[in-house]
């Protein structure tokens, strides 16, 4: 198999469906794509009815080409990380890793439009965000739940409006920001740097105002990315949480039990906003992005300090600070319903508190005058009970 012929691949797949963010290349498969959310075949010429080892090989190889560093993280750790071009039509993160002795290749579309805060209708919260001289700024959810574009676009508007140098660790790099206003020096794992630890640890040494990480992994970057935080540099990341709560366990995880106080108390110093982000299917098509959104308070910082009671948690916090630009995510939930873009089984699939969002529903519903679901939820609980799957 021929790099023309991988291009051809690629080429059909990405325009096979519309609104194609993944491309699937796996053993016993046909080709498939993720087409708002969900995998479809794709056709090509001569047909291809399941991938057989040796076409899944070849693929793989032909993307890694020479690079010795990633035929070595692949025969050693199972996987490797890299990009790869399209010539000038698309960009691709892609990752090719080891199943059952086969070789599987997921390419992640990039967009090569950077994204703005406007653009993406993204809340005013995040112009405050880029407006912060220091401190921490966190995203998280889980892969594939846009962490990178909202940190685009909060960049992008860094870009526009502040002439600051900023230094970007990525793996890889997937949007690619011009010189505007801000210098922008940005940096890819394997390529220019070893490991985000290492990254960082230069980072310090470069002058910048804002760095990105790509991603806390481990203890080491997060210990660097604090006293980054602490030094006067505007830090973002993204962690693979599920909300706020979390976040701040998992980064109290990453130390040793004897560290924690100290922890918690450079946490209190340097965090300034904690965003969780989950994509839910739209009506119509496609899918639109639910927000959580924590941003540093007396309440939060008391919360981190000396941890959550049954009483004081973040939920109930980041649930009543909305003049604080807070929201949780069964509030957006309730939002993005009441404007239509989501169904209630999309709300109840996706939410955090299912009695909250019940509540929020049946009262939205009877503003419009629609029937609620009270009495149909406690005769189905009643039931559930009866049959035993409360215990």
């Amino acid at each position: 198999m021929k790099k023309t012929e991988i291009d051809y691949w690629i080429t059909a797949m990405l325009e096979s469906h519309p609104n194609v963010s993944d491309l699937n290349v796996t053993v016993g498969k046909t080709l498939q794509v993720e087409s708002a959310g969900k995998l479809v075949p794709v056709s090509v010429q001569p047909p291809v009815t399941e991938l057989t080892p040796f076409q899944t090989e070849t693929f793989a190889l032909n993307l890694i080409g020479n690079n010795r560093r990633l035929l070595r993280d692949l025969l050693e750790n199972g996987s490797c990380d890299m990009s790869y071009s399209l010539g000038d039509r698309a960009r691709f993160r892609v990752n090719i890793f080891t199943q059952k002795g086969y070789y599987t290749t997921i390419l992640r579309k990039l967009e090569t439009r950077v994204p703005s805060i406007e653009s993406m209708q993204f809340p005013d919260a995040f112009g405050k965000m880029a407006a912060e001289l220091n401190g921490l700024v966190l995203f998280t959810g889980a892969t594939g739940s846009g962490k990178t574009t909202s940190l685009a676009a909060l960049l992008d508007r860094i870009n526009n409006t502040r002439p600051v140098h900023v230094v970007t660790l990525e793996d890889p790099i997937e949007y690619v920001h011009r010189q505007r206003n801000a210098t922008f020096n940005q940096r890819e794992l394997g390529n220019d740097f070893s490991t985000f630890a290492t990254g960082m640890r230069a980072a310090l040494r470069q002058a910048p105002k804002v760095i990105l990480v790509g991603e806390m992994r481990d203890r080491d970057t997060m210990e660097i990315g604090l006293t980054a935080a602490e030094t006067g540099h505007l830090v973002f990341s993204t962690l693979h949480t599920i909300d706020a709560g979390q976040t701040i366990n998992r980064i109290l995880g990453m130390f040793e039990q004897e560290e924690q106080p100290q922890i918690r108390h450079r946490l209190v110093d340097t965090i300034r906003w904690v965003v969780g982000q989950r994509l839910l299917p739209k009506v119509g098509g496609g899918r639109v992005a639910a927000m959580e959104i924590l941003r540093t308070s007396l309440r939060i910082k008391d919360l981190i300090l000396n941890g959550a009671s049954e009483e004081k948690t973040f939920y109930n916090i980041i649930k009543e600070g909305a003049t604080l630009d807070m929201r949780t995510f069964d509030q957006d939930i309730l939002q993005l319903y009441s404007r239509g873009l989501i169904t209630e089984e999309t709300a109840l699939t996706y939410c955090s508190q299912r009695n909250e969002v019940t509540r929020g529903l049946d009262r939205l519903k009877a503003e419009r005058g629609e029937s609620t679901s009270t009495l149909g939820g406690l005769k189905m609980e009643e039931e559930e009970e009866e049959q035993g799957f409360f215990r």
